[in-house]
């Protein structure tokens, strides 16, 4: 069997442009980051340079902190983020389970349906969803961004994991069956520790765009008290838009958290992937 060779110009080429948009990407977030730092004057006179002693500041987060109830905003994306990743998590891998595991009448069509959720954006229900939220007395609570959260992560999940969670053995399951374990163990202790890196990836894939939302905190709930740290920082940058040491402040603190995230979870998102691009 003859052995594929990858030119070392393909190679360079494909390594450069990868470069060349990671710091595309990561330069905006540099630039606030830098600028977060600085007194207002030298956000203006050097937005490039780093913050020197000389012009290091932070006003602006003195002025987000102490104006813009960051904290109670920041509790509020936390709880909803991390409550919706475990509901994801939790019932996307029991369905997925499910699929993969057993063979019924449906089995294919049910995977489809939940297919659909990935390719209709959940946007599109956005009257009917404010709707029921209010015939529940939900509006203005984080229950009710839990609960779309939990259903707009749902689909990918079900159609990540169910792949990963055919390539589990089934000797190791029917094993686990003989010894006496029943098939809610046989999912908790011998499945779910075999697909880690897919659920890494899952919980980033679905983390992300929770803390960056902007639509559903707007719509469900606006109030202060159960505002997200996403709106919460676009209503401080409107009421202090000529304020670029809060501005900036602020977009730092929203982006932060996702970057840490992203930190720990790495190596097993990058195994998820790589895993699943083999597979």
């Amino acid at each position: 069997m003859a052995k594929t060779t990858t030119s070392p110009v393909r190679t360079g080429l494909v390594h450069l442009a990868l470069i060349t948009y990671t710091l595309i990407a990561l330069f905006p977030v540099f630039l606030t980051v830098i600028n977060s730092f600085k007194d207002r004057a030298s956000i203006f006179r050097d937005p490039l340079g780093l913050p020197t002693p000389s012009v290091f500041s932070l006003v602006g987060y003195e002025t987000v902190l102490k104006q813009g109830d960051f904290t109670l905003y920041f509790q509020n994306s936390f709880i909803v983020t991390a409550v919706s990743i475990f509901f994801v998590l939790l019932f996307g891998a029991m369905a997925a389970f499910a699929l993969s595991e057993y063979r019924f009448r449906g089995n294919t069509l049910m995977g489809l349906y939940l297919a659909l959720g990935i390719m209709i954006p959940i946007r599109l229900g956005t009257v009917a969803i404010l709707q029921g939220m209010v015939a529940a007395g939900l509006v203005n609570t984080l229950t009710a961004l839990i609960l779309v959260y939990t259903a707009q992560g749902l689909p990918l999940a079900v159609f990540i994991l169910t792949e990963f969670m055919q390539t589990v053995s089934d000797d190791l399951k029917n094993a686990g069956r003989i010894d006496g374990l029943s098939e809610y163990s046989i999912f908790f202790r011998l499945v779910l520790p075999l697909i880690r890196p897919a659920m890494a990836t899952v919980a980033v894939f679905t983390m992300i765009p929770i803390w960056n939302d902007l639509w559903f905190p707007l719509i469900l709930a606006p109030s202060d008290a159960t505002k997200t740290i996403t709106l919460g920082s676009q209503v401080f940058i409107g009421q202090f838009v000529t304020n670029w040491n809060a501005v900036l402040a602020a977009l730092t603190l929203a982006i932060v958290p996702v970057l840490v995230l992203y930190l720990i979870f790495s190596r097993q998102l990058i195994r998820g992937i790589t895993a699943g691009a083999v597979k």
